[in-house]
C-alpha cells in the first residue's frame, strides 16, 4: 500500500501540562506523541556543556549538560570539524566573535583517533542531543551540530551540499544543488531533505533564513555564557511533527487548543499558504480523542496482551536491552485448512499488527518476534517480504532479517528514547485494591445528595455530570428517566455528560462554565 492510498490524519489534544499528538492511518492509531512541559534535553536541542571526564577505555567523554546523569560523546560522534567548532566556541565565548565565516579551518579529526587528543576536562563544548535519556543512562550528545528545517538542514563548518538519496531523478538533484549552490552561506553545509523536490528558489530560500537565524540566536547567547546552559532549542514536538510528517498525502490535522491551532497554522503558512486548508478546529463537547477512536484504541493497544482479531492475540515484554513479542493463534483455527496454512495465516495477521506497534511504542534495539511454527520454506520467505512491506511506512531506521532456524525473526531499530509504554492497568480508584466497592445501588442516592448539597447550599443552578457510559445510560433511559425526575425535583435541568475514561461509579460535576466542582466530602458523609 502507498502513502497516497492511505488516509492519514493528525489528531492533537492539549493538557495543562501536556500535549498529546496521534498519528491515524486509515483511522488506526499507529503513533503516540506526548510533550510535556517539564520535557527536557530533546532531540536536537544544543548545550554548551563542560567536559567533566574523559574516559580513554571507552574512547568517550562525560559532558555536564545539566541533566541527572552526564551526557555521553563518543569519539565517533565528534566529528571530522571538532577542533574547527571548539576554537570558534572559544572565541565566541571569550572574545564575542560570531562569524564562521572568517574562522580558519584546523586539522580535522582522524577517524581512529583518541578522544583525549581532541578533549580535555574542564573544556567547554557546544553539543546537541542526539538520543534522549533512555533509563538510567544520560542523553547521548554530538559536536556536529545541525538545524532541521522543512527542505533543508543546516550544518555549521561543513560546507558541502548533499541531497537526499530518496529525490532519484538526477535532473531534480542538480536543479537542487544548483539553487542551493546559489544562496548557501559560506563555510556551512546543506542537506537537502527528501520534501524538497520540486520546491522553488523562494521556498528553499526562505527555509534557509530561518535556519540562518536560528544558528545566528543561538552563537548571540554565547558570549561570556557559563556552562551548562541550554543554547537553543529544537522545535517542540507538534511543530516538529508537523515539519517532518506533514506532506501531501496527509488529509487533516484537528486540534482542541485554539493556540496550538494557531500556531500550526503560521507554521504551515509559512512554507505552503495551500496546506494550511488541511488543519481544522476542534470544538465538539465530546473530547477529540474519544470523538476519533483514539482513546479506545490506546487502551487496547498498550499492555502486555494485544488482542488482534479473530482470537490472535501478542504478548509483547519490555527489557532494557531488547523487546520480546510471542505471537498466539489462541482459537482461530480453521478445519478446512491445514495447521501449516492456518499458522501462516496467523502469522500475516500478526505481522501487520507487530509492524504498527513498533511504531505506536516507538520501540527501538533488538526485537525478537516468536512466530508460530511453520515448516514450508516458501511461506517463511513470504512472511519474509510481508514483514518488510508493512514496515515500509516506518521511518526509524530498521533492519529486518528473515527467519532462523528456530523460527524467530529479529528486527533492529533506530533507538533515541525510551519506548513509549501506557499503562492500562492500575490499582482500581474505586476500590483501592480490596476487590470491594460501595454497592452500585446507592450511586443514584449519592448523585441526588450531592445535587441537593450544591443546589441548596452553595446555590450552584447550572450544573453538569460527567459519568461512565453504563452510568449515563442508566440515568437517561426510561420513560421518564431519572434525569427527568430530577427536573421535576430540584426545579432544574440536570445535564450528563457521557465520559468512557471514567471507572464504573465515578462522577464528576461542573458548573456553567465546565470547570470542575471540587467536593472535599460527600454530602453524605457530613
Amino acid at each position: 500500500m502507498t502513502d497516497n492510498e492511505i488516509t492519514k490524519e493528525l489528531i492533537i489534544t492539549s493538557h495543562p501540562n501536556e500535549v498529546q499528538i496521534a498519528l491515524l492511518e486509515d483511522k488506526r492509531l499507529v503513533e503516540i506523541h506526548r510533550e510535556t512541559s517539564s520535557d527536557c534535553h530533546s532531540i536536537g536541542d544544543i548545550y554548551l556543556g563542560t567536559v567533566r571526564k574523559i574516559m580513554p577505555g571507552l574512547n568517550a567523554a562525560f559532558v555536564d549538560v545539566g541533566s541527572e546523569k552526564d551526557a555521553f560523546l563518543h569519539y565517533l560522534d565528534l566529528g571530522s570539524n571538532a577542533r574547527t567548532i571548539n576554537e570558534f566556541v572559544s572565541q565566541a565565548i571569550n572574545y564575542n566573535k560570531r562569524s564562521i565565516a572568517k574562522i580558519q579551518p584546523l586539522e580535522e579529526v582522524e577517524k581512529n583517533g583518541k578522544i583525549g587528543n581532541v578533549l580535555t576536562s574542564g573544556q567547554k563544548i557546544l553539543v546537541q542531543v542526539a538520543k534522549e535519556a533512555i533509563s538510567t543512562k544520560g542523553p547521548r550528545v554530538t559536536t556536529e551540530i545541525s538545524f532541521a528545517g522543512r527542505y533543508l538542514v543546516l550544518v555549521p563548518f561543513m560546507d558541502k551540499i548533499n541531497v537526499s538519496q530518496k529525490i532519484k531523478s538526477s535532473q531534480e538533484r542538480k536543479r537542487l544543488k544548483k539553487i542551493v549552490q546559489g544562496i548557501k552561506p559560506h563555510n556551512f553545509g546543506i542537506i537537502i531533505r527528501t520534501v524538497a523536490k520540486d520546491k522553488t528558489v523562494e521556498d528553499l530560500s526562505a527555509d534557509l533564513q530561518q535556519l540562518k537565524s536560528r544558528w545566528d540566536n543561538a552563537v548571540n547567547k554565547l558570549f561570556k555564557a557559563e556552562a551548562p546552559i541550554k543554547i537553543a532549542d529544537e522545535l517542540d514536538k507538534t511543530s516538529a511533527l508537523i515539519r517532518d510528517m506533514v506532506n501531501d498525502s496527509f488529509n487533516a490535522i484537528y486540534i482542541d487548543s485554539q493556540s496550538i491551532y494557531r500556531e500550526v497554522v503560521d507554521y504551515l503558512h509559512s512554507f505552503s499558504s495551500e496546506k494550511t486548508d488541511i488543519v481544522k478546529f476542534y470544538n465538539e463537547k465530546q473530547p477529540i480523542f474519544e470523538h476519533f477512536n483514539v482513546a479506545k484504541q490506546i487502551k487496547g493497544s498498550f499492555g502486555k496482551v494485544v488482542t488482534i482479531k479473530n482470537g490472535v492475540y501478542l504478548i509483547i515484554e519490555h527489557t532494557e536491552a531488547m523487546h520480546v513479542i510471542d505471537v498466539n493463534s489462541g482459537n482461530r483455527v480453521k478445519s478446512s485448512q491445514s495447521p501449516e496454512d492456518n499458522a501462516f495465516d496467523v502469522n500475516l495477521i500478526a505481522a501487520q499488527e507487530i509492524a504498527r506497534q513498533l511504531r505506536l511504542r516507538d520501540m527501538g534495539g533488538i526485537i525478537t518476534i516468536d512466530f508460530i511454527d511453520m515448516h514450508d520454506p516458501a511461506h517463511k520467505s513470504l512472511l519474509f517480504k510481508k514483514m518488510q512491506e508493512f514496515m515500509a511506512n516506518d521511518k526509524a531506521r530498521h533492519t529486518i532479517l528473515p527467519l532462523n532456524k528456530f523460527g524467530l525473526l529479529e528486527i533492529t531499530r533506530q533507538r533515541v528514547k525510551e519506548a513509549t509504554i501506557i499503562e492500562t492497568t492500575e490499582q482500581c480508584p474505586a476500590c483501592h485494591g480490596t476487590g470491594k466497592i460501595k454497592p452500585a445501588i446507592l450511586l443514584q442516592e449519592e448523585l441526588e445528595n450531592t445535587l441537593e448539597f450544591l443546589m441548596e447550599k452553595q446555590g450552584e443552578q447550572n450544573i453538569t455530570i460527567g459519568v461512565h457510559p453504563f452510568v449515563y445510560a442508566y440515568l437517561t433511559k426510561g420513560l421518564p428517566s431519572i434525569q427527568v425526575k430530577w427536573f421535576f425535583r430540584f426545579k432544574n435541568w440536570i445535564h450528563l455528560k457521557s465520559n468512557q475514561s471514567y471507572y464504573l461509579t465515578q462522577f464528576k460535576f461542573f458548573n456553567k462554565d465546565m470547570d470542575e466542582i471540587m467536593l472535599w466530602s460527600t454530602p453524605t458523609e457530613n
